[in-house]
């Protein structure tokens, strides 16, 4: 009799939880730009129900419940939330070279707490963490899914791939000490091994290190993945059904990273013309991060940077920028990628002008952070247009940001899943 009775009160919760009245939110503003034309849809009119829209267009020609909350937003421009694909929460820029060990472990997830708020409040409603300590990134996600911190969607790498030696190895010690970075595999079948551990851990997207890098013992070019162990991993991890993302500075390793499936193509800083060639007819992505080289010029030496990285960091800095150019201009697709936690998080807006002042068009920049990184992601039928069917994750700034990208530096509303978060 008591089973009959639990069970009997569970179903009445189950049916009165389904009875609850949807929420629906109406927004309005002076314009929206749809991403994808580039044209603006005047005087809009967005609706949400439970964090999905479910009607868009101009007023008068979408209806507006009677029920609804109403947010009115006089003289803004409406844009989808915005997309970073190269995050690094758990990081902080104050902290470089060897000033970081001067923290204990969990420091690392706190700080994460306090720069997933400011990466939405600057319009950032998904970010991809691309490689964490000590599963940060994961936690993160959770807490945030959870709704106990505010943050973006977060996509978690969890720890990133690497070669013994390599550019994500733990390359600052002595050998007393025997740090080797809990995400290091070398040969194929350890890859295959490392991916499976990264998923079982709670990683949406693989990140593997592919060549070296500035922030590490190695010269920022070099090639130290095969394109066997590429494959493997890629192989690997499409079977999980998740992308892979690869840090790749000079041109042998993006090479090899684009031949062997890579889904985007992280830094691409010496990307020479028949690694340009290989992404635009292998469909791979570009994510350029060629903002963050003004902030580690100007702050890294009083952060403890240390010079070595420094002078790599100048040395390719301009020829980055160079090869962005480029790339844009034969077609390479890109995505907004920043690096950030190289510089402060929340930052994130102002790489647009600096694309912009190297080849691309306000909308192509705007594209990389919406629909580009949606479809990069895979998750173009949930994030990076305000469109039906999509989450309802929606920004306004003030002004015209196909006139003058920086509006988008100056963000103030955010909605992300149809719940206010700044206004």
């Amino acid at each position: 009799m008591r089973r009959a009775l639990a069970a009997f009160t569970l179903a009445l919760a189950v049916l009165s939880a389904g009875a609850v009245q949807a929420k629906t939110v109406a927004v309005t503003a002076a314009r929206l730009l749809d991403v994808v034309s580039g044209k603006y849809v005047e005087l809009p009119v967005v609706i949400i129900t439970d964090g999905r829209i479910t009607a868009v267009g101009p007023q008068g020609s979408v209806s507006i419940p009677a029920d609804a909350e109403r947010i009115d937003l006089p003289g803004q421009t409406l844009l989808p939330g915005l997309i970073d694909m190269h995050v690094h929460l758990d990081s902080n820029p104050r902290y470089g070279g060897y000033s970081s060990l001067v923290f204990t472990d969990s420091f690392w997830a706190v700080i994460a707490v306090p720069n997933a708020a400011a990466t939405l409040n600057a319009g950032f409603t998904t970010v991809r963490n691309v490689g964490a300590d000590r599963y940060n990134d994961v936690a993160l996600k959770q807490a945030v899914d959870e709704g106990l911190i505010p943050g973006p969607r977060i996509i978690p790498a969890g720890y990133a791939i690497s070669a013994m030696g390599g550019h994500c190895d733990y390359t600052y010690f002595p050998p007393s000490v025997g740090a080797v970075a809990p995400g290091v595999a070398d040969g194929p079948e350890e890859g295959r091994k490392m991916v499976r551990k990264m998923h079982k851990y709670g990683a949406k997207v693989i990140k593997i290190c592919a060549t070296g890098g500035v922030f590490s013992n190695d010269a920022v070019g070099v090639q130290q993945m095969s394109v066997e162990e590429i494959k493997a991993i890629v192989d690997e991890a499409h079977m999980q059904g998740l992308k892979v993302a690869a840090h790749a500075h000079g041109p042998e390793g993006i090479r090899a990273a684009i031949l062997g499936g890579v889904d985007t193509i992280e830094h691409a800083s010496l990307v020479d013309d028949e690694g340009i060639k290989l992404a635009v007819k292998y469909g791979a992505f570009f994510g350029m991060d060629i903002y963050n080289t003004d902030y580690t010029q100007a702050e890294g030496r009083a952060n403890g940077v240390r010079e070595s990285e420094l002078k790599k960091d100048r040395d390719i800095g301009e020829a980055q920028r160079q090869n962005f150019c480029k790339a844009v201009k034969a077609g390479v697709r890109q995505v907004y990628s920043t690096d950030a936690g190289i510089y402060p998080h929340g930052w994130n807006a102002r790489q647009f002008a600096v694309m912009v002042r190297y080849c691309a068009t306000p909308l192509q920049a705007i594209q990389s952070a919406t629909v580009n990184a949606a479809a990069a992601l895979g998750q173009d039928g949930d994030v990076g247009q305000v469109a039906v069917g999509r989450y309802g994750d929606i920004i306004g700034v003030t002004g015209d940001p196909l006139a003058d990208v920086t509006v988008l530096e100056r963000v103030t509303f955010v909605m992300k899943g149809g719940v206010v978060v700044k206004r």
